[in-house]
């Protein structure tokens, strides 16, 4: 009898084999795992406490990928093939009232367990088209739109009936899992279908992120994000390349202290070849530049309160210059004051942030499109909500202060 793959090697593999898949789609993505890499070497070989974050070797296999779907319905079918995955739901983020608006409500799937972390901590950040949003989407397109994805299939039937077994018993023997992780993997890899000229730009108009999501008959890998040490360091070897990165660095600015939450970073969106299907019918060569290369270093997990001194240090105009008026800069005075987790109230053992920034998401997703998404003024009278999401999941989402409330116990 052949050995049981459990989830977390399910996971890894799923993770490893998407990798391999969206560096050859996007080959510059090769790049910046090669740069983050050689990054974290050299920043372990220079800094004593390098590794209090999480130890080398899982800090340089560490990914997140994220997705798009168009309908509750495509989510409910997302968490039930990343069940098999040993990854659920956590956290609600509303990306439609950030600085740079897109007309997405989001969660995150990944382990919810310190160990099962460790083992392989990858998550995929996956927004959901909020066609429900009158700011966006008249009756009429909505109903389109609606129309539209309803028709289309994302996953095979027998790939989501199979992930539910696999999550039902926790694994699966070993040839029955590689079947398994390479139609999950392919599910998500580009398609070369022609695209729908008209209607693809009729929802550019709206917003890129809802052409990227409605405008095609499949979903595929938006960006994977690799993590590194010193993503400043990063920035600059990326740039010293020839890579045109976004012109900024998103979350907390560079401090003396401790790092917190997530900073991220992305080259820019490069031109893909994709096919168009014209109004008269002819399909014809074009490119698309909606997929393109995050990175991120991840930090401390901050408590509520200090959540709330985060977002207040972010509202000024420069939040580095007002850093030391919200936050202490030892990770013992962090966690005197209650502001961070950290591991039997240890400070040398800080809770990793394991989730996402929603001003962030948004302004990498905006950072990397050619043109805003334009909101209307009319009324929103939709109820997206963590609770309306976790009932079209059919899944409990996880509130992540829980999560890490739980870790650092």
């Amino acid at each position: 009898m052949s050995r049981q793959v459990e989830a977390w090697q399910l996971r890894a593999q799923f993770a490893a084999q998407l990798s391999r898949m969206y560096g050859a789609e996007v080959p510059a993505y090769t790049t910046l795992v090669e740069v983050a890499a050689a990054v974290n070497r050299d920043h372990a070989a220079a800094t004593p406490d390098a590794e209090r974050l999480g130890s080398l070797d899982r800090v340089t296999a560490e990914r997140h990928g994220a997705i798009r779907v168009g309908s509750p319905g495509e989510l409910a079918d997302v968490a039930d093939l990343f069940a098999a995955f040993g990854m659920y739901p956590v956290g609600f983020y509303d990306l439609r009232d950030a600085a740079s608006p897109v007309p997405v409500v989001s969660t995150a799937f990944r382990p919810i367990d310190s160990e099962e972390l460790a083992r392989n901590p990858f998550r995929v950040f996956t927004s959901m088209l909020a066609t429900a949003d009158a700011r966006f989407f008249s009756a009429d397109l909505r109903s389109r739109v609606e129309r539209f994805v309803e028709a289309r299939r994302l996953f095979d039937p027998e790939l989501l009936a199979e992930a539910r077994r696999i999550a039902a018993d926790g694994g699966a023997e070993a040839e029955r899992a590689e079947r398994f992780v390479a139609a999950a993997v392919s599910a998500f890899a580009l398609s070369r279908e022609p695209i729908d000229r008209t209607w693809y730009d009729e929802l550019s108009a709206v917003s890129a992120v809802a052409a990227d999501i409605a405008g095609v008959t499949s979903t595929h890998i938006n960006h994977l994000t690799p993590r590194v040490l010193d993503i400043d360091e990063l920035y600059g070897r990326m740039t010293e390349r020839g890579i045109t990165m976004i012109d900024a660095i998103q979350g907390p600015p560079r401090t003396a202290g401790p790092a917190v939450l997530l900073r991220q970073t992305s080259f820019r969106a490069l031109a893909e070849p994709r096919r168009f299907r014209e109004p008269d019918g002819a399909v014809v060569d074009g490119t698309l530049r909606v997929r393109f290369g995050e990175v991120e270093a991840r930090g401390v997990a901050l408590t509520r309160e200090g959540r709330a001194r985060y977002d207040a240090a972010m509202a000024a105009p420069d939040p580095a210059a007002v850093w030391d008026q919200h936050f202490p800069d030892s990770d013992a005075a962090m966690a005197a004051q209650g502001l961070a987790y950290y591991h039997g109230g240890d400070p040398t053992k800080p809770v990793v942030y394991e989730d996402f920034l929603p001003a962030s998401a948004a302004g990498i997703f905006r950072s990397n499109l050619d043109t805003e998404a334009q909101a209307t003024n009319a009324e929103d009278a939709s109820d997206y909500s963590m609770g309306w999401m976790s009932e079209r999941l059919g899944h409990h989402i996880h509130d992540p202060y829980e999560l890490y409330e739980k870790a650092a116990q």
